[in-house]
């Protein structure tokens, strides 16, 4: 399972660098809400007392907090928009603290993640990624330690590792997003089978999953679902669907009209619209992928003090409502959410199993690129 996992990330790197040779587009900048009821997480039991021995909680002295300096490094595949008002918010809490961090797509910070753990430490103090099953691998190459956040209190069990070596911090959901200069809201899809109509022919384009952790979690989800499974994949492909190679691409081309509609992200269709762009997102009602994305604390990093303090930033009412503010769902239970209910979310969402997405993830992307490339 280890060697599976870090092969699978090393050869993204190589993916990466042939991506130009595979007939795809120009990559773009890098870049899910988890409907709560909706993602087969390993189940957590009570979250204080079990994991309270493994690693205390940085935020247990405020006054040491207060005073705390230094720097800590965050690894994330999250656009920068929105790292930066994270970013903002937290020096503003820790003044005498620098946040660096390093962004890219999924694919390109996990093959950093498994280079450097090969070479001796992470350099990261902190994890964040899109695709929750990525978490199970970096928990078993021991690349992650154990921490019990005093702010997973208000955090719902099902986005909390059992183990304690990772917890929801945001949420997305992946559906149908479209031009609206060139697609009306009666035109536009309203199912994943409805992309495979004959008028959206040569008209729809996604993110490689090689590139994105949410779009892989996606094609996984489909994938190991009855109802989809490789057929429906090969129907897309047919009905002349593209490729993007990072999430910010496939959102920027639908909104200049290079495509009509797209598989994609809501926050971040959202913040598109809110610059002016011409789309629209359909929430559909039935298999919505919905994604919580962890944060996770790297075992024996350099800063571990302050990344800890990031952790329970990022968890904290202050961190999830700086997420809400730019157009990502909170996992807290409260936190004041824009746009559609977590009830519609849940009632919409897949059932999706974490640990067969990563025991397959190698499997997903040779299925993926089969019939794709």
């Amino acid at each position: 399972m280890k060697k599976r996992w870090m092969s699978a990330a090393l050869c993204a790197v190589m993916v990466a660098g042939s991506l130009a040779g595979c007939g795809l587009k120009t990559p773009d900048a890098p870049t899910t809400t988890a409907a709560p009821a909706a993602t087969e997480a390993p189940a957590a039991d009570s979250k204080a007392e079990d994991k309270a021995e493994d690693t205390q909680a940085a935020g247990g002295d405020t006054q040491a907090a207060s005073e705390a300096s230094g720097n800590v490094m965050l690894y994330s595949s999250m656009q920068e928009d929105q790292l930066m008002a994270i970013k903002e918010g937290f020096e503003k809490k820790y003044p005498n603290i620098k946040m660096d961090y390093y962004f890219a797509g999924t694919g390109k910070v996990i093959t950093k993640i498994a280079t450097e753990h090969q070479s001796g430490q992470v350099a990261a103090d902190v994890i964040w990624v899109g695709d929750p099953s990525d978490y199970i691998g970096f928990k078993n190459e021991g690349i992650l330690a154990k921490y019990s956040s005093p702010e997973a209190s208000a955090i719902a069990d099902k986005f909390i590792d059992s183990e304690g070596y990772y917890t929801g911090a945001r949420m997305m959901n992946m559906s149908i997003g479209y031009n609206t200069s060139l697609v009306t809201e009666e035109e536009a899809p309203k199912s994943w089978n409805d992309l495979l109509d004959a008028k959206w022919n040569n008209q729809i384009v996604m993110t490689d999953p090689s590139s994105a952790g949410t779009t892989k979690y996606f094609v996984g989800a489909l994938l190991s679902s009855p109802d989809y499974g490789e057929e429906y994949f090969q129907k897309l492909k047919d009905n002349g669907c593209e490729l993007e190679s990072g999430t910010t691409a496939t959102h920027n081309q639908v909104a200049a009209g290079a495509y009509k509609v797209g598989i994609m992200l809501d926050y971040v269709t959202q913040n598109l619209m809110d610059e002016g762009s011409p789309l629209g997102f359909t929430y559909i009602d039935k298999d919505l992928v919905s994604i919580f994305s962890p944060i996770g604390l790297v075992e024996g990093c350099a800063n571990e003090t302050n990344g800890k303090l990031l952790y329970d930033f990022i968890l904290s009412k202050e961190g999830q409502e700086i997420l809400v503010e730019n157009n990502l769902r909170s996992v807290r239970d409260d936190v004041d959410q824009k746009g559609a209910s977590v009830e519609e979310i849940a009632k919409a969402a897949m059932t999706v199993d974490l640990q067969s997405l990563s025991d397959n993830s190698d499997q997903i992307i040779e299925t993926f690129d089969n019939i794709f490339k």
